[in-house]
């Protein structure tokens, strides 16, 4: 996921794609604990995901009001 598409998302859709992404993480994690992973790649884009979203997620709650 790109930083432009997760701009153009809004709060409430960045909050669900970020409760995905770990979750997806997570998973990722115990598998390759347990010698299971096939995409090792994964770990990192997944990492990468969960930082742009936490960045928009910050932006979004830190942007002035408009008067």
């Amino acid at each position: 996921m790109t930083s432009k598409e997760i701009r153009d998302l809004s709060p409430a859709e960045i909050q669900t794609k970020l409760r995905e992404t770990r979750e997806q993480l997570l998973q990722l994690r115990l598998r390759k604990q347990t010698g299971q992973v096939e995409k090792p790649h994964l770990l990192r884009t997944y990492r990468k995901d969960v930082a742009r979203l936490e960045t928009a997620a910050t932006a979004l709650k830190h942007k002035p009001k408009a008067a």
